[in-house]
């Protein structure tokens, strides 16, 4: 009796006990199902991640298939711990933002290439800043052609103008390979492209006459690829190409015919100043013509004053007066006469 007594005072204590450990059981059943496939691919494959590593990502935010997955693929590869990549790297990568498998990848590509040398450091650090990893990896392999100017740019082509004052239009391709050790940092293709171009222009601009262009357009090529155009970039120029060269305009001949038509407007705005000044002075002596006459007009209207004043003061009589007329009058005749014989045809 006393034993069923206990039994039935604690039955609700042993019921909630099981109940806790099946919880507990259940808890840690679906912890290990979630890990444990990882975990196993892990041991099988020799990466070296433990279970407890798997357990502490999920605390740490981090995606546990991820990391193992990228840490199967470096170890696979040949690439081992030695080599920097380890499970709290790959990590740090992760929680920093960055791309885990893309790194591996490029990590596997530039071992499998064995000419490129590109540490787990590195590769992080190229992927941190932005950059394709994997891309600049195959580029370093297999080289990259840009077009210069860019396809769908505003002009279709680089214009230059040689000595001779002959322009040509000229496409080229640029063949580069990248270089990671510069990557970060390093100008991108645009200012390769600009660089390019500016070196195209320089080299028909030297140029003594167009056809020697013409003649031997790797002159072009050359010239530009002595000027180490690669300099602090993230790329490193393997050959400059000339696609294409076409004969453009005269432009000497246009911007001489332009020189012409300007000094022409120059001579004719100062043969026009000079008409001016000429007409304005024309009109200032007219002016002072004018002024004169006047000033004669006022002065002979003084004279029958002055006479009348003579002879009510008896300086001048009236003899005086006639042969003052006829002196007057035979002046008159005179000059009618000059005038006659100077213009006979009136």
């Amino acid at each position: 009796m006393l034993i069923a007594d206990f039994l039935d005072n604690f039955t609700p204590l042993i019921i909630f006990g099981m109940l806790v450990v099946a919880v507990v059981f259940l808890i840690i059943f679906g912890v290990m199902a979630f890990y444990f496939r990882l975990w196993i691919q892990s041991i099988w494959t020799g990466a070296g991640v433990g279970i407890w590593d798997l357990i502490g990502m999920s605390f740490r935010k981090v995606n546990p298939k991820t990391i193992v997955r990228s840490k199967i693929m470096a170890v696979q590869a040949g690439l081992g711990e030695s080599t920097g990549i380890t499970s709290k790297a790959l990590e740090a990568h992760f929680l920093a933002g960055g791309n885990v498998p893309l790194v591996i990848r490029a990590l596997i590509a530039a071992n499998k290439a064995k000419t490129i040398q590109l540490t787990f450091r590195e590769a992080t650090a190229i992927d941190l800043a932005g950059r394709d990893v994997l891309e600049a990896v195959q580029t370093s392999v297999y080289p990259k052609v840009i077009d210069c100017p860019p396809r769908g740019s505003a002009r279709p082509s680089l214009d230059a103008v040689a000595k001779d004052g002959i322009q040509l239009k000229v496409k080229a391709r640029v063949t580069v390979r990248a270089n990671l050790q510069k990557l970060i940092g390093g100008a991108t293709e645009e200012t390769i492209i600009g660089r390019v171009g500016e070196g195209i222009v320089s080299a028909i601009g030297s140029a003594e006459t167009h056809s020697v262009v013409l003649e031997n357009p790797d002159m072009i090529s050359k010239t530009v690829l002595a000027r180490r155009l690669d300099h602090n970039t993230a790329f490193e120029i393997v050959s400059i190409d000339i696609a294409d060269i076409d004969v453009g305009e005269n432009i000497g001949a246009r911007l001489s015919a332009d020189q012409a038509e300007a000094d022409t407007r120059v001579a004719r705005a100062r043969a026009e100043g000079k008409r001016a000044m000429a007409v304005a002075a024309e009109r200032e002596n007219m002016a002072e013509i004018e002024n004169a006459k006047a000033v004669l007009v006022e002065a002979e209207a003084e004279v029958p004053l002055a006479m009348a004043e003579a002879f009510q003061s008896g300086r001048l009589g009236i003899m005086d007066y006639y042969s003052l007329r006829n002196v007057q009058a035979d002046t008159d005749m005179r000059k009618s006469i000059a005038l006659s014989s100077s213009n006979p045809t009136k």
